[in-house]
């Protein structure tokens, strides 16, 4: 097609032949195919990422038929793609989707399957599981029984198991039919335009790539709150909890990205696992963390009504290594807060008694950079006002339309076998191991979990870790 509204995708990498390929997505009547996966997939047919004969097959058990299916799909599309809805273009992509009713839970079930993979003649296949955790064995091993002549690589959405221990055997499992480098755990805050910038704002500025240590920053602040509650994810969402849903995944990815050494070529792989194997064991719960669950949380649908989850947590890392030395890292997130905001705060050490510099790096729904410094007030002598430069990319239209949202930059890295934005295995070890060291140590402590009102920006109690900031504006 050669419709004006495409556009040149300026960070795609080379596109690489994909005929006779396909995605399939487990839990294709979801809400997270619907909101992200198809919307994103429409963006990449938009931009001829796709080869003509690429296809989308969603499976699910509801009673749909194909024109059922697109008919939802269309409508999620007008609402959440970023890229302009044109029904002549939606209509040329409703060519790729067909639906498949499939019992997932029934590994027989994946003969049926296979036979349609045959008729199709899809030679190449990503499977995507967009399903609770506790499916990922069962869909592994219909797969396996039915599907392994299948040339494939496989998309695995977070949390990656309950534990280290649940993980390990998830992904030695995966590993036998996929092989490790095969498998793509996916993390949407590595696909977020920010946080990539983050890397840009580190290495490529001479301001900042001499002062990024312990000798120039005072703390970094790194904060994901969210506005809504738990929604339908309750069931999932009481069973892991802040910790594991954000911390343990997202926001220690953040952390390894601004904090990891400069790669040495173009992966930060290595990087970041050292990193994360630097955080310094927390010792005294008390001192260093604060977890709270939102008044009403028990109310909610799903929930249990003695439910210790907690919904928001407060932590203080340090990382053991020479570059960051006594440095504070502080981490928050929760749910039902005052607004919806990810960001990361770098305060600088304070020069001569002035006011801190600051920059802060906005992650979302605002993309952009924020720095705070000082400038010699007019008509005093050296009297010192805090002035500051904002760079709002979100709110340029230009860049608004030609950013890929987080999900199509990730799909498209996954078809052609771009591994640099996902997580590998030594990265999970490494979180969960340290994940796992705090809830055991916050569980044996007796540490209280605290209640804060929502609309809030959490328990006050946080508050004794440090100063948040949220916004300067």
């Amino acid at each position: 097609m050669k419709e004006q509204t495409r556009l040149v995708h300026s960070t795609m990498i080379g596109l690489e032949t994909m005929q006779n390929k396909a995605i399939t997505i487990f839990g294709g009547s979801g809400d997270l195919t619907y909101r992200k996966l198809l919307p994103a997939m429409y963006n990449l047919h938009v931009l001829d990422q796709l080869d003509e004969d690429f296809k989308i097959i969603g499976l699910g058990r509801r009673d749909y038929t194909t024109e059922d299916y697109i008919e939802i799909a269309r409508g999620w599309m007008k609402e959440h793609s970023r890229k302009k809805y044109v029904e002549k273009v939606f209509n040329e992509f409703a060519q790729r989707i067909t639906y498949f009713k499939i019992d997932i839970s029934n590994e027989d079930e994946y003969a049926r399957l296979q036979e349609f993979y045959i008729d199709k003649e899809i030679k190449e296949h990503i499977y995507y599981y967009a399903v609770a955790p506790e499916m990922f064995l069962t869909v592994t091993n219909g797969l396996k029984k039915y599907c392994s002549k299948n040339k494939a690589k496989v998309i695995i959405e977070k949390p990656f198991g309950a534990n280290l221990e649940n993980a390990s055997k998830l992904n030695n499992k995966l590993a036998e039919f996929f092989g490790q480098d095969e498998i793509y755990h996916i993390d949407h805050y590595l696909g977020k335009e920010m946080i990539q910038n983050i890397l840009s704002v580190r290495f490529n500025n001479a301001i900042f790539k001499g002062i990024w240590n312990k000798d120039f920053i005072e703390s970094v602040q790194i904060t994901a709150a969210e506005s809504v509650g738990v929604g339908t994810r309750a069931g999932y969402y009481d069973k892991s909890g802040a910790m594991k849903d954000m911390i343990q995944n997202h926001l220690l990815q953040v952390l390894s990205i601004v904090a990891m050494e400069k790669p040495t070529g173009t992966s930060m792989y290595k990087e970041q696992v050292e990193l994360l194997k630097s955080l310094k064991p927390i010792t005294n719960i008390e001192d260093n963390l604060v977890m709270g669950q939102y008044d009403g949380y028990l109310e909610e649908s799903n929930i249990a009504p003695d439910s210790k989850t907690e919904t928001y947590v407060a932590l203080k890392v340090e990382i053991d290594n020479e570059r960051w030395q006594k440095v504070p890292f502080f981490i928050r997130t929760g749910k039902k807060l005052a607004t919806r905001e990810s960001q990361v705060v770098i305060k600088f050490k304070a020069e001569n008694d002035a006011p801190q510099n600051m920059l802060i790096i906005k992650i979302q729904p605002t993309e952009g950079i924020y720095l705070k410094f000082n400038a010699k007030k007019p008509g005093t002598a050296n009297d010192l006002q805090e002035v500051s430069m904002d760079f709002c990319q979100s709110c340029i239209l230009e860049n608004r339309l030609n950013t890929p949202e987080a999900y199509e930059r990730l799909l498209y890295a996954c078809l052609v076998n771009d591994r640099m934005l996902f997580s590998q295995w030594d990265q999970i070890v490494a979180s969960w191991n340290y994940i796992n060291d705090i809830l055991e140590k916050y569980h044996s402590s007796g540490a209280k979990l605290y209640t804060y009102d929502q609309d809030s920006m959490g328990p006050k109690e946080a508050y004794k870790l440090t100063d948040w900031i949220l916004d300067l504006e």
